[in-house]
């Protein structure tokens, strides 16, 4: 059988050899040694500053938008996973959408400002698939105004745009570090902020303690254990590879497929987290993805409905999102998907074209 993605699990001695230093410490949570290194190799490994380990990546999107949203508008794109509108919602605020531009499947930074009224407190965009946003343009937009910026950059890792770290635009950027992910803590996920933000957001993180008995205000526990930290340290060391050989499974598809993949902005250097391809009707991809499950092999539609048709929101005027969301579907990518299994994808697609 394969899947959509395939987890990266490291050796298991080496995993285990540093859970072994929790279990000497009798440290398994609240912030132990594993969760700081892991903390200082990423901020390394990205070139990034001010990040902060969490449980998961939706957390992140909730606390920055506790922080930043005070129950106002949140301009938003109904392209992306649920947990993009479902933060919002769960914080009390209202997500406004903005249609996606065609081409890249962002939001389309050219539509944000005639959604702004006077309850607008920020904007929360998808880097989708991790392709970047329009990001000057957004933050050009966010300053005339004064709103605030949060990326969903769960798809995020290692992507740099204009020679940065993806997560260092935007007043706050979330990555996920889920197990379907490139990088990987098995549940887990990180905050990036800038440097004025951060100590706030930091207690938000951890109930608001500032040590065992002094609160600095409202909190909640997003707090990374060190078990998933321990994950993360053993999946890095090994990213390089992975990433590598997700890039020759891209570079067959775009070599041999009959059909339009994902166009990544100018000036990015893209990471592979996914393959979606655009058919030219809901039709054919139903076809496709039929002709493939009978040979047990597994794709995804991703981003499937367009989020202003979940049952809590309100119909927003988005056609691009609505037509991309039933034309397009994730291929099989992974560090572990071989060149045979790939040319058997790529027949399968191609013959029901």
């Amino acid at each position: 059988m394969i899947n959509v993605t395939q987890t990266f699990l490291p050796p298991q001695a080496e995993y285990q050899k540093i859970v072994a230093r929790a279990w000497d410490a009798g440290w398994i949570t609240n912030r132990g040694a594993l969760v700081k290194e892991l903390e200082a190799s990423l901020t390394e490994t990205l070139g990034v500053d001010n990040l902060i380990a969490m449980a998961n990546g939706t957390l992140p999107l909730q606390i920055a938008l506790k922080a930043f949203g005070k129950s106002g508008e949140i301009i938003t794109t109904p392209f992306s996973y649920v947990a993009t509108t479902s933060s919002i919602v769960w914080e009390g605020c209202t997500p406004v959408f903005v249609d996606i531009d065609p081409t890249y499947l962002t939001i389309d930074e050219r539509k944000i400002e005639a959604a702004i009224t006077p309850k607008t407190t920020a904007i929360l965009a998808t880097h989708v698939y991790g392709n970047p946003c329009a990001v000057n343009e957004i933050e050009a937009i966010a300053k005339k105004h004064d709103l605030k910026v949060i990326y969903d950059a769960a798809h995020g890792y290692g992507v740099t745009y204009n020679d940065r770290s993806i997560f260092e635009y935007g007043d706050v950027s979330t990555c996920s570090f889920h197990a379907t992910k490139i990088f990987h803590t098995g549940e887990g996920g990180a905050l990036f902020a800038k440097k004025e933000h951060l100590e706030k957001l930091y207690f938000y993180h951890n109930f608001g303690h500032d040590g065992p008995e002094v609160f600095r205000g409202l909190g909640i526990n997003a707090k990374m254990s060190e078990l998933h930290a321990a994950m993360g340290l053993a999946v890095l060391p090994y990213m390089d590879e992975i990433i590598a050989n997700r890039r020759k499974v891209v570079t067959q598809y775009r070599e041999d497929l009959k059909v339009h993949g994902l166009s990544i902005r100018p000036g990015t250097q893209w990471n592979a987290a996914y393959y979606p391809v655009v058919f030219d009707s809901e039709a054919t991809l139903l076809q496709v993805v039929n002709a493939l499950r009978a040979e047990k092999i597994h794709p995804r539609r991703y981003f499937y409905p367009s989020l202003d048709q979940l049952p809590y929101i309100e119909n927003a005027d988005v056609p691009v999102s609505h037509d991309i969301a039933t034309r397009v579907l994730c291929l099989p990518i992974s560090h572990a998907l071989g060149e045979a299994d790939c040319n058997r994808i790529i027949s399968l697609i191609n013959a029901h074209l």
